[in-house]
């Protein structure tokens, strides 16, 4: 059954400090709790929610429609960020938020709420058996936000009603473009290399010439020529205690960063390259840096040598805008940066929950909500350099829809154990194929052509992400590659190299690791597990 949420909630409720409290109606759509009014109006086939101008602090409202859902529903999660091997269609639980967006298929047709692409609030829905709320998190940093002087439109809702004749995974797709509200423009296909998952981090400028050698090769005449990425290593402050800039020059292994491009152009290689914006090794100014206090307890890194920058700081969004305009300069054609999240709010998108990050702390302008404060980030990174195309990893999916060329749509795969990029890389291509060529282009990360993979299952993986049109990059460890591994990769950079039919995980509703997919007319099925099905942990 569907149920309509595009209409006035039966109740609304304000978080503050002190805690959750009712509010009073007050006309139709409209809601009060001390001097705070909240509002829904219909417009352009949605539901606009607004805060209007308080010097409340306010952490959050909380919309609620009251509706009977009963039945055998599965119910399918988005995430705030990347995914990390649990998105899943599952039964109802009344505890587990859907960031962004969820999906409810109800035996027979599969409906979609949500809300419209960049919001001003964080957002996420949960559902029970007596109705569906919504949760806009309009906090900066981890306190409450004055709205004095200014009205906030905080998010518009929408809905999609599934019919009977389209499938769960068609359904979804429809809904993805109903929320996004500019789908990415088209853009040339992306594959080709990363070094990252065959050496993390311990190369050079030589051997990232011999990988653009070994790509270009690969790629033949292919008419979209590949990209190889230079990932973490390449920076001046390189160790296992920093990994962040200063991004003006490369170390002493990467001397020549203004010339690689144009050595790998010379091989008909694009040139791409990571870096991490808000970490730097070099002394800033007392306000461009976010206080040690978000971090959440226990977080591996939060130890690291450098300064995690606050992007609210006008001295930070310059010094990224000008790092951008520099690569795009030395002639870099993709540039992948990372972290943002995490360095932003302190804990990793599994960890965020319905806290998002601790309580307690502000970013440096305190008159902007967290999601505005992202938004901004996000279009001064892509705004500096228009020609470059842009790759987001660990950023928030609804947030960068439309802003990114690519998102990095998963948690890491890996060089080193199947069993990583199985349940974190199937997972992702499975459950966010449906954003892709509409968020951004949905990259589910690389295949790691290494000894310590086996290749039955690398190969398998590299046809898989190749089949379904979706951004494909290998780590290649020269010595593993047999004719075998350069026929089989090579074909599969031929297939990147042209428009895919349509994909879709047919057992992704019996699963988290659909092995049963349809590409256009045919389908396949894989077999992601060892003859001995005997399964090797030791990262996850």
């Amino acid at each position: 059954m569907f149920y309509s949420i595009l209409r006035e909630p039966e109740a609304a409720f304000v978080r503050t400090a002190e805690g959750i409290f009712p509010m009073k109606p007050c006309g139709a759509g409209r809601w009060e709790y001390r001097g705070l009014l909240v509002s829904c109006e219909l417009r352009g086939g949605g539901l606009e929610v607004l805060l209007h101008e308080s010097a409340l602090p306010v952490e959050g409202v909380l919309l609620r429609w009251k509706e009977e859902i009963r039945g055998r529903n599965l119910f399918l999660n988005d995430h705030w960020e990347r995914s990390y091997g649990d998105l899943q269609w599952a039964a109802m639980q009344p505890e587990r938020i859907y960031p962004w967006y969820f999906m409810m298929y109800d035996g027979a047709r599969t409906h979609g709420y949500g809300v419209r692409t960049e919001p001003n609030a964080m957002c996420f829905w949960q559902a029970d058996e007596s109705g569906i709320g919504l949760w806009l998190d309009v906090r900066n940093g981890g306190g409450g936000l004055s709205l004095a002087g200014r009205t906030l439109r905080a998010a518009t809702v929408v809905a999609r009603e599934g019919n009977a004749e389209e499938t769960p995974f068609a359904a979804a797709k429809a809904f993805c473009r109903l929320m996004c509200v500019r789908p990415i423009e088209p853009r040339p296909l992306v594959y080709g290399g990363n070094n990252w998952y065959y050496n993390y981090g311990n190369s050079s400028d030589g051997e990232i010439l011999e990988q653009a050698k070994i790509i270009a090769g690969l790629a033949g005449q292919n008419r979209n020529r590949p990209f190889m990425v230079i990932d973490d290593g390449w920076q001046i402050c390189h160790s296992a205690s920093c990994t962040g800039g200063p991004w003006s020059a490369g170390n002493y292994k990467f001397s020549r960063m203004a010339e690689l491009p144009a050595q790998m152009a010379g091989m008909d290689v694009r040139a791409g390259l990571w870096f991490r914006p808000l970490l730097t090794s070099e002394a800033v100014p007392d306000e461009a840096v976010l206080p040690n206090s978000r971090f959440l307890e226990g977080l591996q890194y939060q130890h690291l040598t450098g300064q995690f920058l606050d992007p609210t700081s006008p001295f930070v969004l310059d010094r990224l805008a000008a790092d951008m305009r520099r690569f795009a300069e030395w002639g870099f054609a993709l540039v992948k940066h990372d972290f943002t999240s995490c360095d932003l709010f302190g804990r990793w998108g599994f960890q965020m929950g319905c806290a998002l990050t601790n309580g307690g702390w502000h970013l440096h302008d305190r008159t902007v909500t967290n999601a505005e404060a992202v938004k901004k980030l996000y279009h001064t990174l892509r705004d500096a350099a228009p020609e470059l195309l842009v790759m987001g990893c660990n950023t928030f999916s609804h947030l960068s829809a439309g802003v990114f060329d690519l998102s990095r749509t998963g948690d890491d795969t890996s060089g080193l154990e199947w069993e990583r990029t199985r349940k974190m890389g199937i997972n992702t291509l499975a459950f966010r194929l449906p954003q892709h060529n509409l968020f951004y282009a949905a990259d589910p990360d690389c295949v790691g052509l290494t000894r310590a993979v086996p290749w039955e299952l690398n190969r398998q993986w590299l046809e898989l992400i190749a089949g379904t049109g979706t951004p494909l990059f290998v780590s290649v460890q020269p010595d593993m590659m047999g004719s075998e591994q350069m026929d089989a990769v090579a074909a599969a950079f031929a297939k990147a190299d042209l428009p895919a039919p349509d994909a879709e995980p047919l057992d992704w509703m019996e699963t988290t690791c659909p092995s049963r997919w349809r590409f256009g007319e045919t389908v396949r099925e894989f077999n992601w597990y060892t003859e001995s099905g005997v399964r090797i942990y030791s990262q996850i």
